[in-house]
C-alpha cells in the first residue's frame, strides 16, 4: 500500500469515526442488513461452517438422553429423562452457537475484513450486530433441529405452542446476550485458538454446573449453590416450565435481567474495543 493511499484510507476511517453519530436509524439498519447478507454469503461459500448448528444438537440429545438418561430415570427409561434434558439443551445450544462469533470476528481481523468495514462510513456497532443476526438465525436452526430430536424420542409439550414459542424465544435472548461476550473476547484474544479455549474454561462450569442436566438437589452442597446462581439454570428451569407447565415468572424474569444486564454491559465494552482494535 503507498503512503498516498493509507493517508486516505485513515482519513476515511477518521470521518467514518467523527460521522458515526450522526448515521440515523434507517441507515444504520440498511447497513446491518448488507453486512447481514455478507455474512450470510460468506456461509453458502463454506456450507461446512453450519456443520455444529446442524450436526450439535443431533449429537447431544442423543448422547445426553442414552448416557445420562439412564442414571437419572434408571435404566429403559431414558424417554422420561427427554422432556427434562430437551430443554435444559436449549440453554446449551445459545452458548455453543455464541461462541463462534468470538472466534468467527477473530478470524476476519486476521484476514483484513474488519480494517476494511472500518474505513467505511457506517456506524462500528452495525458490523458486529450484523454478525449476531446471523448467528441468531444459525441459533434458531439449532434449535429447530434439537427439538426435532426431542420430539423424535418421545418429548411431549405439556403447555401449548404459545408457550414453546415462547421457551425458544428466551433461549434465542439469552443467547443474543451472550455473543457480546464472546464478540469482546474475540476482539481481545490474539488467536481463534486462544478465544475458542478460554471460551471453553467458561463455558464447563457453566454448563455442567448447572441444573441442564441433572437436578441440582442431587448436587454437593456447594455445586448446589453454584447452580442456583447459574444464569444458565435459571434458563433451563424457565424453558422447562413454559413446556412442561409449573411456576415459570421467577426464572424468566431473572433470566431476562441477566439477559439485559450483560448486553448493557458488554455490548459497549465490545464497540469501543472494535473501534481501537490494531
Amino acid at each position: 500500500m503507498s503512503a498516498a493511499t493509507a493517508t486516505v484510507s485513515a482519513s476515511a476511517g477518521r470521518a467514518a469515526v467523527a460521522g458515526e453519530g450522526r448515521i440515523g436509524l434507517r441507515a444504520n439498519l440498511r447497513h446491518i442488513g448488507a453486512l447481514a447478507r455478507r455474512n450470510m454469503l460468506q456461509i453458502k461459500q463454506d456450507p461446512e461452517s453450519m456443520f455444529d448448528a446442524l450436526l450439535m444438537p443431533v449429537i447431544f440429545t442423543l448422547l445426553f438422553v442414552y448416557v445420562f438418561g439412564g442414571a437419572v430415570s434408571g435404566k429403559g427409561n431414558q424417554h422420561a429423562y427427554v422432556n427434562y434434558v430437551v430443554p435444559g439443551l436449549m440453554a446449551m445450544m445459545g452458548m455453543n452457537i455464541a461462541q463462534a462469533v468470538g472466534t468467527g470476528i477473530n478470524d476476519d481481523f486476521k484476514k483484513g475484513v474488519m480494517d476494511r468495514f472500518r474505513t467505511m462510513p457506517i456506524a462500528r456497532s452495525s458490523v458486529l450486530i450484523a454478525k449476531i443476526v446471523v448467528e441468531v438465525g444459525r441459533m434458531m436452526i439449532a434449535t429447530t433441529i434439537l427439538l426435532g430430536m426431542g420430539f423424535a424420542l418421545g418429548l411431549s409439550i405439556k403447555t401449548d405452542v404459545p408457550h414453546l414459542l415462547a421457551a425458544i424465544a428466551l433461549s434465542t435472548v439469552f443467547g443474543a446476550s451472550l455473543m457480546w461476550i464472546f464478540i469482546l473476547l474475540g476482539l481481545t484474544m490474539k488467536t481463534p485458538q486462544a478465544v475458542q479455549g478460554v471460551a471453553l474454561l467458561v463455558l464447563m462450569p457453566l454448563q455442567f454446573g448447572s441444573s441442564i442436566f441433572a437436578k441440582p438437589t442431587t448436587m454437593p452442597g456447594w455445586l448446589e449453590g453454584f447452580t442456583k446462581v447459574n444464569p444458565l439454570s435459571n434458563l433451563a428451569d424457565a424453558a422447562r416450565a413454559l413446556i412442561n407447565g409449573g411456576p415459570v415468572a421467577h426464572s424468566v424474569w431473572v433470566t431476562l435481567a441477566w439477559a439485559v444486564g450483560i448486553t448493557v454491559v458488554t455490548a459497549p465494552l465490545a464497540v469501543a474495543r472494535f473501534r481501537k482494535k490494531t
